[in-house]
């Protein structure tokens, strides 16, 4: 064949793959809406808050779906903590950290982030969904062993892929089968325990004191993914640590900023010095991503400022406020999942249409929650996955549990 001739050929094949590809892709998505679990998004005009604005709506509405659990998203102070470090310390840094992507408040961070949690250091992402998929290839080798919770977060599981130690699941917080999985294992060199603390799909807490009682009992360290809990639970919102009386018992420990913390962007680990050290040479995430903004690390620090200066009420009030929404509608009749302390509330529904359909019915009352189906949930799990903020008022937990409860009974869900 001839030069233009080839260049005519590859053009055709290119087509026709991409062609294929797209007819691939499109046949998947009809099924996928055919399902009823097809997922929209709905575009907000506002700020993050718990009142907020939803394009095609001429009014505001109560947000119940936010991780915005201490209502700091918005915080006029953290706001300005972040214009303000924008002036000092400019917009980005165009680096990862170890060229030249460390500023004097990056290290700040860390350290605020380590003595919150009583670590010895700490080291941020991107991420938590970074520093999940940078940490198990760091630390563990063909000789070790992960021991996973089956309903650990999608960003630990592929994290744990990566890694070339040996896999093991237990079922969901079955210390009998997570037993079974340290003798079985005892042949490996390092074995660790891997847990979300709070499973964010039904607000469930690990049993970490058990978890921590077979890691003694067998020589095994534990990792936990406190995204769903720091800043906000347990008395002083150090997370499930503090919520099971776990103190110093916890090797490693991955969080987020993007949630309570201000809920914009940025995650980290924090836990042994050598851990954090071994991860600034060797976690891909952390060595060949660029550094998080200027303006995200200087709004945390306001945050933790703010929980350390008696801020503590606001743990307090999205507690509160999590008690009397739980108590109101399984009164009312419908089934919640999750610990009563905890501030995600899934209201089971079952059926994924029916979730989808509530969830509007809920919108045409001026109460923004989200329907949760497969695959983010098991098949025949579906619901209304509420989440509580220190934000809401009493008055926002009233008029939410009435739509609940009238839109419950229109469906016939009560």
């Amino acid at each position: 064949l001839g030069r233009s001739q080839k260049r005519c050929f590859s053009q055709a094949m290119a087509s026709a793959s991409s062609g294929n590809l797209r007819m691939a892709l499109d046949v998947q998505l009809q099924e996928i809406k055919n399902q009823g679990t097809y997922k929209n998004e709905r575009i907000i005009t506002s700020p993050q808050s718990s009142v907020v604005s939803i394009k095609g709506t001429d009014h505001k509405v109560l947000n119940f779906c936010a991780n915005n659990y201490l209502g700091l998203a918005n915080h006029p102070e953290v706001v300005q903590a972040a214009k303000d470090t924008i002036d000092d310390h400019g917009f980005g840094l165009a680096s990862v950290r170890f060229i030249c992507g460390t500023q004097d408040i990056h290290k700040e961070l860390e350290e605020t982030i380590a003595k919150f949690h009583d670590m010895d250091d700490a080291i941020l992402y991107p991420s938590c969904f970074d520093a999940n998929a940078g940490l198990f290839e760091a630390i563990l080798g063909k000789d070790d062993a992960v021991i996973s919770d089956e309903l650990n977060h999608a960003s630990i599981i592929d994290g744990i892929r990566l890694c070339k130690a040996g896999r093991f699941r237990y079922k969901h917080m079955d210390m009998t089968h997570l037993e079974e999985c340290l003798v079985q294992t005892q042949d490996r060199n390092i074995r660790l325990i891997v847990t979300d603390g709070v499973f964010s799909m039904d607000g469930d807490v690990a049993p970490l004191k058990d978890i921590c009682n077979l890691a003694e009992k067998y020589d095994a360290h534990v990792f936990i993914d406190e995204c769903h809990a720091t800043g906000f639970f347990g008395a002083t919102g150090r997370g499930t640590i503090e919520h099971c009386d776990v103190h110093g018992r916890v090797a490693i420990i991955n969080s987020t900023l993007g949630k309570a913390l201000g809920g914009a962007t940025g995650g980290y680990t924090t836990g042994y010095q050598e851990v954090v050290d071994i991860l600034r040479q060797r976690s891909r995430p952390y060595l060949f991503s660029n550094t998080v903004a200027p303006s995200v690390v200087g709004a945390s620090l306001k945050v933790f400022e703010m929980l350390q200066d008696g801020n503590a009420g606001l743990v307090d009030k999205v507690r509160a406020n999590t008690h009397v929404f739980r108590n109101r509608l399984t009164e009312a009749g419908f089934e919640l999942r999750g610990d009563y302390d905890h501030p995600i509330a899934p209201v089971m529904l079952g059926d994924a249409r029916l979730a989808a359909e509530f969830a509007q019915e809920m919108l045409s009352r001026d109460i923004y929650v989200v329907g949760f189906s497969y695959p983010v949930v098991p098949m025949g799990l579906a619901r209304i996955r509420t989440q509580m903020s220190a934000a809401h008022t009493m008055e926002d937990i009233d008029r939410a549990t009435d739509a609940f409860i009238e839109v419950g009974k229109k469906l016939g869900v009560i």
